[in-house]
């Protein structure tokens, strides 16, 4: 259960991106992180912090919730 949330994470991060028009570059770029680290995270191959997740739910106009997977709204 626990590596099925985590894996929600990249999913969510690359649906809510791709849905935005943000490339990997761009979203990097507001976040001040590399393409590198947001591809990372897209794989499920690392996760961002919990500063990070806030900004993203900003970002993204979701909730902290949604990203992490605990709900599917």
């Amino acid at each position: 259960m626990k590596n099925e949330k985590l894996k929600t994470i990249g999913k969510r991060i690359h649906e809510l991106r791709v849905e935005k028009g943000l490339s990997q570059v761009k979203l990097g770029e507001m976040l001040s992180v590399s393409q590198d680290t947001i591809s990372l995270w897209e794989k499920s191959k690392s996760y961002p912090p919990a500063e990070i997740v806030i900004l993203l739910a900003e970002i993204f106009e979701v909730s902290c919730d949604y990203i992490l997977g605990v709900t599917d709204y």
